[in-house]
């Protein structure tokens, strides 16, 4: 575990960081820490420069007794990356890191040489008719001053801070951030997905020109765990530059290509093929 203390600003970042090559940066998603992505971490771990990183609040870095934004925990990579001389970064997101990804890549992306993003977080999701119920009932409740459950169980359970830390994290809608990416970027999802739900993907891949999107059959939020092995061939596919084909030899819990579905634009397999010129 390696330690970087900063004089002014946030203090502490806490990350893991072994082997060689080329840098690859891990982003864990909301309430994981930097072993998270371990089993890819010590795939890729094998031909490049892995660092996975303890978010603030989460793993060993503690978060500050004052909220944070989708900015600070993007500039807390950028001084990591910067630290340690950095160039040409490959971020691999999920969920909330995914969120921190698509930020790192629209306003940093002069830093990095592309992203991969595994049901990631960042776009206002779709409300029904029962979350305008629930609103509705909490502000009532609140109005009469009754005791009542209120919030996400990840809301819930957080105290101090880092309460209004998650308030301002869910409620920033990254839209307007997804067309000014111009790196190469690759989306990996389950279908099933109902944290992060398949249209979130679907929007970020119309909307990032050349990005990839592969969509595993059957899977949830935690898709790049449930599909390790499929995973773990686009990955590495996508870091040698080659594209998002799935290989047919690729085990997911004894399933082959049929459980993936790839979809991708030209422009993604471009950009891949120029970045390496």
């Amino acid at each position: 575990m390696h330690l970087l203390e900063f004089a002014g600003g946030l203090i502490l970042i806490y990350h893991r960081q072994f082997g060689q090559g080329k840098d690859v940066i891990f982003l864990h998603g909301w309430g994981g820490s930097s072993l998270s992505f371990s089993g890819a971490a010590q795939f890729v771990g094998k031909y490049c420069r892995v660092t996975t990183v303890d978010f603030y609040g989460f793993g060993e870095t503690p978060h500050p007794d004052y909220p944070l934004t989708v900015e600070d925990y993007a500039k807390g990579v950028v001084d990591i990356i910067n630290a340690y001389r950095m160039t040409k970064v490959t971020v691999v997101g999920h969920s909330f890191g995914g969120r921190v990804a698509l930020r790192l890549a629209a306003k940093y992306g002069y830093l990095l040489d592309g992203v991969v993003i595994c049901d990631g977080a960042g776009l206002r999701p779709r409300r029904g008719i029962r979350y305008y119920c629930k609103v509705f009932r909490h502000k009532l409740l609140k109005k009469l001053n009754i005791p009542h459950k209120a919030g996400s169980s990840d809301y819930r359970v957080l105290s101090g801070a880092m309460k209004q830390t998650f308030i301002n994290v869910v409620n920033e809608d990254q839209t307007a951030e997804l067309e000014k990416i111009t790196l190469p970027v690759l989306l990996f999802w389950g279908d099933k997905d109902k944290d992060t739900p398949i249209y979130m993907a679907k929007r970020m891949h119309r909307r990032i020109e050349g990005s990839g999107l592969v969509v595993i059959k059957g899977a949830g939020h935690y898709a790049y765990i449930e599909a390790h092995g499929i995973f773990l061939s686009v990955l590495n596919q996508f870091l040698s530059g080659g594209g998002y084909e799935v290989d047919n030899r690729t085990d997911c819990r004894g399933a082959g290509r049929r459980d993936a579905i790839k979809i991708s634009l030209p422009g993604a397999k471009r950009k891949l093929q120029n970045r390496n010129k």
